[in-house]
């Protein structure tokens, strides 16, 4: 039987991504032993560039005591004609149990774990999913809030390519909270919504609303030219400046998943403000990705 993989998360049950959320608070606040993974082998396969998920997937592995190897592009023979499934099997047999992998390619994961046979973790692929980021989102509004069922949260900007956007739609709507999608036609087509999403143009009418902000940056790597809004109409709509702090409730937290772009979804006044919650979102990472790790091959006990 194949072991269980991470590849987006309505792989997991709502009680899942709660047990999950738990074990990560538990991590962070009483670090667990570091031989949870002892001899466990985790090979970081990243073919995009990362600095937030790369780094704290190596610490989080190094805090549970896994054998840590990272495998650059580069040096992987996959340029050299060797098959994702041969990639898979070359790893297994070498005593991989786990490999954490980012690729541009919408579907990489999937394709890795149908020929791996330990645990893969999906880090990021293409326009898809990134089932990890969603949840350390997801325990950052937990700690806020100490829920996540009947938050009002929006998510704005380019949601049509954002990978981060469909993770945290599946994790937020899994946990019962209310999600607003906001953006241009361009970035965020009608039919994007779903039952517990609605659509909205207007940020100014939605921001008196909700209890969490969460800014996304638009994805020119993965934007044809011809959707690409004019920046300076995108700035001038949905850009988060200090006017629009001001429109918030009381209480509201802003997030945003990283890197963003100073002066096009947020101005420089974001970065003061008391509900400005990106520090958390990265710490929360770490013990996100050890729970997760520690879930997988441990077991859910």
């Amino acid at each position: 039987m194949r072991e269980r993989s991470l590849l987006d998360l309505d792989d997991l049950t709502s009680a899942e991504i709660t047990g999950i959320l738990e074990r990560a608070r538990r991590f962070h606040d009483d670090p667990p032993p570091r031989n949870l993974l002892r001899d466990v082998c985790v090979v970081n396969l990243f073919f995009e560039a990362s600095t937030r998920t790369f780094t704290s997937f190596a610490i989080a592995e190094q805090r549970v005591g896994a054998d840590v190897v990272a495998l650059p592009p580069g040096s992987s023979s996959l340029g050299k004609g060797e098959t994702i499934a041969d990639t898979a099997i070359t790893l297994a047999a070498m005593g991989v149990r786990v490999i954490v992998t980012r690729h541009p390619e919408s579907g990489f994961p999937y394709r890795l774990a149908e020929s791996f046979a330990g645990h893969v973790i999906n880090a990021g692929d293409g326009r898809h999913a990134h089932p990890t980021q969603a949840l350390l989102d997801l325990l950052t509004l937990q700690t806020e809030f100490g829920k996540i069922a009947g938050l009002r949260v929006a998510l704005v900007g380019d949601i049509l390519h954002s990978r981060v956007a469909r993770s945290n739609i599946l994790g937020l709507i899994a946990l019962g909270a209310e999600v607003t999608l906001v953006g241009p036609h361009t970035l965020l087509p009608e039919a994007m919504q779903r039952d517990g999403v609605r659509i909205a143009r207007d940020l100014d009418a939605v921001l008196p609303h909700i209890d969490a902000l969460m800014l996304l940056r638009i994805q020119r790597e993965r934007i044809a030219a011809a959707v690409l809004p004019s920046l300076d109409d995108y700035a001038r709509n949905y850009r988060l400046d200090a006017r629009r702090l001001e429109a918030l409730a009381p209480g509201t937290i802003v997030m945003h998943p990283g890197p963003y772009n100073r002066g096009v979804e947020l101005t420089e006044d974001v970065f003061a403000f008391p509900g400005w919650r990106y520090a958390q979102q990265v710490s929360h990472g770490v013990f996100v990705r050890m729970a997760v790790l520690d879930f997988l091959v441990n077991g859910a006990a």
